[in-house]
């Protein structure tokens, strides 16, 4: 296995982003459903602090691990990722408002389902902008 990610490196990093997404994702629901059960804090809200810790998550393991080549600076590519993730963040809520509102889902299987919907588009923004060298 460790060849073949090594002989095609569109597939290591594929294997990493899943990774590090899936480390950021369990943060992210996690961090919103004990602050939920905890503290009474409505979904939504507790949504906004979890995507805060799952930010540094995303990105600290992106840069270290999925774009470990890149010679972007640090400065630049936070920034940048920043950018990636608060649009995302946006449609994250925007589904987790619809699926809690209009659907009248149970807030961790919402959340659990837009956390599965939208990581191929970081990808390829991670990939062809964040981290681009």
């Amino acid at each position: 296995m460790k060849a073949l990610l090594h002989r095609y490196p569109l597939l290591r990093q594929l294997a990493y982003f899943g990774m590090i997404g899936t480390a950021a994702a369990i943060t992210q629901l996690g961090i919103v459903v004990l602050l939920v059960e905890l503290t009474g804090l409505k979904p939504l809200i507790a949504n906004v602090i979890g995507f805060l810790f799952a930010f540094n998550v995303s990105y600290f393991g992106h840069r270290n691990f999925t774009f470990s080549g890149t010679n972007t600076h640090h400065h630049v590519a936070i920034k940048r990722l920043f950018i990636v993730a608060a649009s995302n963040f946006i449609a994250n809520e925007g589904l987790f408002y619809i699926f809690l509102n209009l659907f009248k889902i149970y807030y961790p299987i919402a959340l659990l389902l837009v956390l599965l919907i939208l990581p191929a588009v970081t990808f390829l923004l991670g990939k062809f902008w964040v981290f681009r060298s």
